[in-house]
């Protein structure tokens, strides 16, 4: 699915209708080039499981987990960091059903869990962002 935002306010839209169909143990893999909305995504997928922390880039954290009415948001950002999750320690968060686990700059796909790709780019309209099928991987 292609979806066009033309706003910050819009993809934060987007990502909270996105996540309304959501369980607990689902994986989002967010791709796009640097400043492309990732995090800004990220902040819809916390509104919408009910986040009331001010939701911030992990890029020098590497995870940032937040408790949500409906679910917890474990926020991974891999651009500075090696592909091995358990190398990392990152696989436990994977898979468990009380959260979910966005994931910005993922190269690998060493994981068992319902996984949603999505992608932001920019555009003439703003922001084009397409969202996967969900896959088993």
């Amino acid at each position: 699915m292609e979806i066009f935002a033309k706003t910050r306010e819009e993809t934060i839209a987007v990502a909270e209708r996105f996540a309304a169909e959501l369980k607990g143990g689902d994986v989002v893999l967010l791709s796009g080039e640097l400043g492309a909305g990732k995090t800004t995504f990220t902040k819809g997928i916390a509104r919408a499981l009910g986040v009331k922390e001010q939701v911030t880039s992990p890029t020098f954290t590497i995870i940032k987990e937040y408790r949500g009415a409906r679910l917890y948001l474990y926020h991974m950002d891999m651009y500075r960091l090696s592909d091995d999750l358990v190398e990392l320690g990152l696989e436990e968060y994977l898979g468990k059903k009380e959260g979910v686990s966005v994931i910005e700059w993922c190269r690998t796909e060493d994981f068992h869990a319902r996984v949603f790709d999505v992608r932001l780019e920019y555009c003439e309209e703003g922001r084009k962002i397409t969202i996967s099928e969900p896959r088993e991987i």
